[in-house]
């Protein structure tokens, strides 16, 4: 059954992933709300690359978009930056140079969905007029890049805008602290920093910083001079720590009683259970501008918390059992991965059908509540 499966943190990076492939619980299939928030912050979006830098024509202009996941939304969005950029040299008077787009996530990805869904790439020999006029074409060259953000990815000064959405929640690893059944910060009970002790949120809290302190370090090595950064991720509007806001929600609440569920059955112990832990972590205002501000090589252009609203999207809000099912395919394709590798397939299976239960059995309440904040950053890089 699964139950000798422990997935360790040195694991971790090779495992996390949204779901991949096209299928009921997939990342692409699930990433709707995702690209509703994403539409409504694109004013900010373009205010950031208004204050990008434009160099010489004949300087290929390159864009990354770092935690891509497999799904149209980073392609929508790197469509967005190239188009944004190549008005602003029109608007001069000039050529815009050729641009280069990186998709970047962890070696899991799925990176074969991705490309599937890239459009062909137009003809490059034509004006660049022509290439905005092809329908369903990019124009970019475009790659995927496998790794950690929280390291290096990119060659020195080689980059003119880093974007991402929707990832840097997502810490490297689990504190240690917290699964070190001798440590007071040990998360006996849950597998999410929701109501957990103030100990426990303060280790994911100190973990969170340190990995913003390294993304932050290597973005200022590859990014070019006066370049931008444009940074979402789940946020709180509470100074609590332990009120995780919509993540809180999502993970702490019926996806905490599901676990309950299947140690309660018998199905896995209280061990197994307590083994688990979600390794993300919805900054403060405060969480994230410290370490902006102690890292000293970006300016704060925008740094604000911003209402994306519910992640779930129905068609029938007054149905309880699409609701259910939403949230627990919404939960799956960003966390399914994780639980698959810690108590197997069949398990996990079982776990999210009770997910959809519990969530039917509030239904409509449940969408007015689950409500996500986002932090919005726009950085711009300073030598």
């Amino acid at each position: 059954m699964g139950d000798n499966v422990v997935v360790s943190n040195m694991e971790l990076e090779r495992l996390l992933s949204m779901k991949g492939g096209k299928g009921e619980a997939s990342y692409a299939n699930n990433s709707q709300a995702q690209a509703i928030h994403a539409k409504s912050m694109l004013h900010l979006l373009k205010e950031a690359l208004d204050g990008v830098e434009l160099h010489a024509p004949n300087i290929p202009f390159v864009v990354v978009d770092l935690g891509c996941s497999c799904g149209t939304n980073t392609i929508n969005v790197v469509d967005v930056m190239v188009e944004h950029i190549i008005k602003r040299y029109e608007a001069l008077g000039c050529n815009p140079p050729e641009f280069s787009a990186f998709f970047t996530d962890l070696p899991s990805n799925d990176f074969n969905t991705l490309f599937q869904l890239l459009p062909p790439m137009a003809n490059y020999g034509n004006s660049m007029e022509e290439c905005l006029a092809a329908n369903n074409h990019r124009c970019y060259f475009a790659a995927g890049v496998p790794g950690s953000f929280y390291r290096r990815l990119f060659p020195a000064r080689s980059v003119d805008i880093f974007h991402s959405a929707f990832s840097l929640h997502w810490l490297s690893q689990v504190p240690e602290s917290v699964e070190d059944k001798r440590s007071d910060a040990y998360n006996k009970g849950r597998v999410f920093t929701h109501g957990a002790s103030e100990i426990t949120t303060n280790a994911y809290k100190k973990q969170f910083q340190r990995d913003l302190a390294g993304f932050l370090n290597s973005r200022s090595i590859e990014m070019k001079s006066k370049g931008t950064m444009f940074l979402v991720c789940l946020g709180r509007t509470s100074v609590d720590p332990t009120d995780q806001g919509g993540a809180g929600l999502l993970f702490g609440t019926h996806f905490q009683d599901a676990w309950d569920d299947l140690v309660q059955e018998g199905l896995i112990s209280n061990e197994k259970r307590d083994d688990f832990n979600i390794p993300v972590y919805a900054p403060s205002l405060q969480d994230f501008k410290e370490v902006v501000e102690a890292d000293g090589s970006f300016s704060i252009n925008k740094l604000e918390v911003f209402k994306g609203g519910s992640p779930l999207v129905v068609n029938q809000p007054d149905d309880a059992s699409e609701v259910g099912r939403a949230l627990a395919n919404s939960c799956r394709s960003v966390a399914g991965v994780l639980v698959d590798a810690h108590i197997g397939d069949k398990l996990s299976e079982e776990l999210f059908l009770r997910v959809e239960k519990r969530a039917a059995n509030q239904g409509k309440e449940l969408l007015e509540k689950l409500q996500f904040f986002h932090i919005v950053a726009s950085l711009s890089f300073v030598l």
